[in-house]
């Protein structure tokens, strides 16, 4: 009999970020992916990571780590992870690239590097794995084949069918094609993004000429462009406009610098030096006949165009001589934020120009026209689908279903879920913790508990509340201190806050006169008195805090 697969799921099923799983053959794993989900409403948090506790248990098991690209939803976690261990970390030249200076800017030790070429195929732990290449909106995507003891599984990365790559390099599904005919592909594992869209995606290349038109159209006036600093096929597109219009540029952020530093190494993006100016020479430079580009798309706080909506940029200061534009379409999550940048940028007097009046930006993940082409190339005895909201997965499942696989075969799971695949197919067989890992700008792990405590702050205030008593005399020194911010308007301050004052006084006259002395009973009973009455004068829930002092 040969030896079952195991595939746990630590982040990615249900949520856009977190990507990360455990492949697992003879208690031997290979991970892969290890990614982050961005904080959307987690104060102090830098960055949301899968809970590696199961797999830090389990060190001495892990072979490897494979990469499928280098989106910080697929790579955001390895410094945090690489701190407690130290395997190979397998993918194409540009992902390791941006891994190393990932890991280097946290200062944690390198490990085994292992570059991989497209359609090679490398031995790793107990798995035979060939790497085929994929488009999606970074350069080195690669779809992953593994060979088990249990056939092939077949992980697809994000990935796009898109005909006319500003690279070259197509999404190799002929290849998936004739393993799944000689083979036999036994479970796929494919990118559901954008299950729920009908059709086909716009191909990258066709959003040059868009770009050229805007600068043709934005004559005599400085061009800023926001985007991703790892989208590559996008910068040279932005690079070859600002080429052809007589444009210098300016690269700034520091993302945007190292990308584009590395890229340009790898050969992958083609800009000559004697277009681009440095900071000195930007400051000089005739703003008309100047493009930059840099980061800020997603309206990041410390990015290039955030900081120059709000006049804090040191290098550009915006003007009404300025065309903005935003090469991107807003993350689900970043859209208020995005907003507020776009309207500060034109109360500056610019000029701005987004995915929603112009088509200057396309997806990276296909859409459901080329999730179906997937799976007929594939043709999975198996299917699980991964990377998405819980709706995408679901949208996903009906594309399967449409091309006529069996309920039976497809197994929908959510963070957390061990799978085993062996001779009777796929089922559920437990689960670890699927849970946050929440992490600080230091690294350092942020407890549920503060994140709530930092909401309850930030959104009703706080109440403190300190009493000094007299253990022999059974009595109060004083009267209560009591302060607060955010709870009340400053106005309304005295009348509720000698309000509180009366109500602890009542209280703790009552428990000393009867003899209680316990510090932690006196200190509930002072938070209950306090939240009872702000409950019932403003129905509001300000963090409370409670200090009882006994001499």
């Amino acid at each position: 009999m040969n030896s079952p697969v195991h595939i746990t799921f630590l982040g990615g099923l249900g949520e856009i970020g977190r990507n990360c799983a455990a492949i697992e053959v003879d208690e031997r794993i290979v991970l892969l992916d290890c990614g982050q989900l961005f904080p959307y409403k987690h104060p102090g948090v830098d960055s949301i990571l899968p809970d590696f506790k199961w797999l830090l248990d389990r060190r001495n098991d892990i072979e490897a780590c494979v990469v499928s690209h280098p989106h910080e939803d697929h790579i955001g976690g390895i410094p945090h992870l690489f701190r407690h261990l130290s395997v190979p970390i397998y993918g194409s030249p540009f992902t390791l690239g941006m891994i190393k200076a990932k890991l280097e800017s946290h200062e944690v030790e390198l490990p085994p590097l292992v570059v991989v070429e497209d359609n090679e195929t490398h031995e790793i732990g107990r798995f035979e794995c060939e790497f085929l290449p994929v488009t999606h909106s970074t350069s080195g995507g690669l779809m992953t084949i593994f060979r088990t003891p249990q056939g092939v599984i077949l992980h697809s990365s994000d990935f796009k069918l898109d005909p006319t790559p500003v690279d070259g390099r197509l999404t190799d599904l002929k290849r998936v094609s004739d393993i799944s005919k000689k083979e036999g592909i036994r479970l796929l594992l494919a990118d559901s993004t954008n299950a729920e869209n009908e059709g086909v995606s716009l191909s990258e290349s066709e959003i040059g000429p868009i770009l050229e038109d805007v600068f043709n159209e934005n004559e005599g006036r400085r061009i800023i462009v926001g985007t991703f600093s790892s989208h590559i096929h996008r910068i040279q597109q932005i690079a070859d406009a600002a080429t052809k219009t007589d444009r210098k540029l300016a690269i700034l952020g520091p993302s945007m610098i190292r990308n584009v530093a590395l890229a340009r190494e790898l050969g992958l993006l083609k800009v000559s030096d004697r277009v681009l100016l440095n900071e000195k020479e930007l400051k000089k430079f005739r703003s008309d006949k100047v493009c930059i580009i840099c980061t800020g798309s997603q309206a990041e706080p410390r990015a290039a165009i955030s900081m120059m909506s709000v006049g804090k940029h040191p290098l550009v200061e915006i003007d009404r001589n300025d065309t903005v534009i935003f090469s991107s379409s807003p993350i689900p999550g970043n859209e208020a934020s995005i907003f507020r940048v776009h309207n500060n940028l034109v109360r500056l007097g610019a000029r701005i120009v987004h995915s929603g009046k112009l088509k200057i930006h396309t997806t990276g993940h296909g859409k459901a026209g080329e999730l179906l082409a997937l799976h007929e190339a594939s043709n999975p005895e198996l299917f699980i689908p991964v990377h998405g909201e819980y709706t995408h997965l679901l949208g996903h499942e009906e594309i399967a279903l449409s091309r006529g696989m069996d309920q039976s075969k497809i197994l929908r799971c959510e963070d957390g879920d061990s799978v085993c695949l062996d001779e009777h197919g796929l089922h559920l067989e437990g689960s670890v913790s699927g849970e946050y890992l929440m992490v600080d700008v230091r690294g350092a792990e942020v407890s549920n508990d503060l994140v709530k405590e930092r909401i309850s702050l930030g959104g009703e205030g706080f109440i403190l509340v300190r009493v000094l008593i007299d253990k022999k005399r059974r009595k109060l020194l004083e009267d209560p201190f009591v302060t607060t911010l955010g709870w009340v308007e400053t106005g309304d301050e005295e009348k509720y806050l000698n309000g509180i004052i009366e109500e602890v006084v009542k209280v703790l006259d009552d428990a000393l006169t009867n003899g209680e002395f316990d510090q932690k009973e006196l200190t509930r009973l002072v938070r209950r008195a306090t939240g009872k009455f702000v409950d019932l004068k403003t129905g509001r829930r300000p963090v409370l805090i409670p200090l009882v002092e006994i001499n």
